[in-house]
This record gives structure tokens, C-alpha cells and sequence, in this order.
């Protein structure tokens, strides 16, 4: 049986008016469980925010982004503009690694990605012209092109990629740090125990799968060499 899609809510009011008041914050609140209860979501956490929506350091929307990575889960919000009216702001959401859907507009995220891979594209348009007009000028100057011609990148290319990489497994690492240690705590310490526990809170590996002893030991690996660089 598939399990259903885990959800982190987000909800943010601009004052402490509003906040105090809980008007603001309950009306939010319906209007997500009113989406939730059409779909076989599961929330696993909300997180409430009294917080300018222009202002990016936001604690609790940085602990719901971790938790959503954590869980591999949606950010689910009332409104678009609770979570910011910034579009630079919201394209910074894929590179947070977290997916989100607006109950008032939920095609919204799906609009979002659709801008991204039309910049992206153009970008890949321009790397590649620029490559041909690079080749046709070796060419030009007499230099010896040929083998392997799957991958035109420069070593620049791959080298941002494999620093992406590192970045987005260190990131990972990081949100599950505290999972990890609590468990160890606990006396949760062998990588096959580990394993196990990590499955039973429904965290999924960095693929999306299962944990196994193995992956254990590299992002325990990770976060030891994360240790020693701080």
C-alpha cells in the first residue's frame, strides 16, 4: 500500500495583533484542513509565524523548510502571499530542496517550476551556442577536435556540479543531525538500529528509499568531516 504524501504546514500573520488575536492564524489554519481533508495527505507538523512576509530570516519558516526536507514531505500554506510575495524569494524554494502547494492556488508550485526550467533553459541555450561558436573557432585556428563528445562542459561545469552535490548532501546531513543524535541518545546506536529507526519515523534515505546500514555510515561519515571542518 502507498503511503500518503506527509505535509508540513506553514502559517504566518505580519503583526503581533494578529497573532494575539488568533484570527488571522485560525482562518489560515481552516483553510488548510478544508484542502487537506480532499486528499490522502498527512500532516506530520504546522508551524506558526508572527512575521513580515518581506523579511527572508524567519526562524520558524527555516525550522518548516528543515522539517519538509527532513520528512521529504510538502509545504502546505493557506495563501500564497503567507509565504512571501517576493517572486525571487519563492524560486529560492527549489533550491531549498522544498516543494510547496498554496491551498488557495495549488497549481502555484507547478507554475513556479514551469518559470525556473524556462530560465534554465535559456541558460542551457546560451552555454550551448557558446560552446559552438567555441568549437568553431579551435576549428578555425586549426585545433585537433575529437573524442569523447558526450559532454562539452568545461571542467569549471563539472566542478560547480560536484560542489551542488556536496552542498545538497551536506544539507542533508544537517537536517537529519538532530534526528540522529536523539536516537543515539536514546541508545539507538548500531547503523542497522539506526537503520530501523530512521524507517519506523518514516525519514527516507537520499533517494527517496528505504535506509540501510550503509547509507547510515556515509551521512554519519558526512557529518563527522562537517565537524571537523566547523
Amino acid at each position: 500500500m502507498q503511503r500518503p504524501q506527509s505535509v508540513i504546514v506553514y502559517l504566518r500573520v505580519s503583526t503581533e495583533r494578529q497573532g494575539r488575536s488568533g484570527l488571522g492564524i485560525e482562518a489560515q489554519r481552516a483553510s488548510v484542513r478544508d484542502y487537506l481533508a480532499g486528499t490522502a495527505c498527512e500532516q506530520l507538523a504546522e508551524f506558526v509565524e508572527v512575521e513580515s512576509g518581506t523579511r527572508r530570516d524567519r526562524p520558524q519558516l527555516a525550522a518548516a523548510f528543515a522539517a519538509a526536507r527532513l520528512h521529504r514531505a510538502v509545504l502546505v500554506i493557506a495563501k500564497l502571499d503567507r509565504l512571501s510575495r517576493d517572486a525571487g524569494f519563492l524560486i529560492g524554494l527549489q533550491k531549498a530542496g522544498v516543494r510547496f502547494i498554496a491551498c488557495d492556488m495549488p497549481s502555484a508550485s507547478e507554475m513556479v517550476v514551469g518559470i525556473m526550467a524556462v530560465v534554465a533553459q535559456a541558460e542551457r541555450e546560451m552555454i550551448s551556442q557558446r560552446t559552438k561558436a567555441a568549437l568553431k573557432a579551435a576549428k578555425e585556428r586549426g585545433t585537433k577536435l575529437g573524442g569523447f563528445r558526450g559532454y562539452v562542459g568545461t571542467a569549471d561545469d563539472l566542478n560547480r556540479a560536484r560542489a551542488l552535490y556536496a552542498a545538497q548532501a551536506d544539507q542533508r546531513a544537517t537536517d537529519l543531525a538532530g534526528t540522529i543524535a536523539t536516537l543515539q541518545a536514546s541508545g539507538v546506536t548500531s547503523l542497522g538500529a539506526l537503520a530501523t529507526a530512521l524507517n519506523a519515523r518514516r525519514i527516507t534515505a537520499s533517494r527517496g528509499g528505504s535506509w540501510s546500514a550503509v547509507q547510515v555510515r556515509r551521512v554519519l561519515q558526512r557529518l563527522s568531516t562537517l565537524q571537523v571542518s566547523a
